[in-house]
């Protein structure tokens, strides 16, 4: 079932975790309470038009009544997005929205997160703690000022790994090279992997050879969430899925990264047109 009831959708906190990331508690108790790990809600500021964006659900509080979304400044909406403020309302707040993570215990379980992608893979960790499991966390990130959620992993994982391009926090280097080592070791069960498309893509590369299980969690274009639109569309095993009700999790081996890394740049200039022309407005 979905929620999007008025009034519900207040801004209780705000936080500006880096220069371009911002973190919102958000007042909705109904998709606070039935919420799983890996759903998302799909938002829109402006009630009348203006393009609807999916987040995945950082956190969940059910006794309070609360949702946390973590997002980045990408374009237009999400730089309006960022401007809102506690006691504003977002128009339109919809979920939960997508098929729950497959959380069991399944031994081993190692959580790779690049840049934002930390922010949805956190429940993710955190229900896989829960159920018994053994969880080592990759965080990865260009620079040691766009770390997020190190404290919040770190009180989840057996092991916290951090690795940046620049070497200026926790290993010089990309996510692949910790992970392919974690594989060699022999006594991976399950890696789950949420980031910028390029890093899943390298991500499954790394785990394939190892006949290791790897989950991506898919963040495309959306537009109705309900899978009638097509936008979201990709294939997966040769086959055309909706991430918006099929996933947002896949089967990371048999996603077709190049048509999906084609299709997520398909609208970048309209993307950076309108963020510039938001910017302008507000100058």
């Amino acid at each position: 079932m979905w929620y999007n009831i008025k009034g519900m959708n207040r801004i209780l906190e705000k936080k500006q975790l880096s220069e371009n990331v911002y973190e919102m508690v958000v007042e909705n108790p109904a998709i606070a309470h039935e919420r799983k790990a890996g759903q998302f809600v799909i938002l829109q500021v402006d009630e009348d038009f203006g393009e609807r964006i999916p987040l995945t659900i950082a956190d969940a509080d059910a006794e309070r009544g609360t949702v946390t979304i973590i997002f980045q400044t990408v374009g237009a909406s999400t730089t309006k997005l960022s401007r809102f403020e506690p006691g504003d309302e977002i128009p339109v707040f919809v979920g939960p929205l997508g098929k729950p993570t497959d959380i069991r215990k399944a031994g081993h379980v190692v959580c790779v997160g690049g840049g934002v992608g930390v922010a949805p893979l956190h429940p993710i960790a955190q229900a896989m703690k829960e159920a018994g499991n053994k969880v080592t966390i990759v965080i990865g990130a260009r620079t040691k000022e766009l770390v997020i959620m190190e404290d919040e992993m770190r009180r989840i994982a057996d092991e916290l790994i951090i690795v940046t391009d620049d070497g200026s926090y926790g290993r010089k280097g990309l996510v692949t090279a910790p992970l392919k080592e974690l594989c060699e070791k022999g006594d991976v069960d399950e890696v789950v992997v949420i980031g910028p498309p390029v890093m899943m893509k390298f991500a499954a590369l790394t785990t394939k050879p190892f006949g290791v299980k790897t989950i991506a969690s898919l963040n495309t274009i959306m537009i109705d969430g309900t899978g009638m639109c097509g936008g979201c569309r990709i294939t997966v095993g040769g086959e055309t899925k909706f991430v918006c009700v099929d996933g947002p999790e896949f089967n990371a081996h048999e996603v077709d990264w190049e048509q999906m890394l084609k299709r997520s740049g398909a609208f970048r200039a309209e993307e950076a047109s309108a963020k510039e022309h938001v910017c302008r407005i507000r100058g």
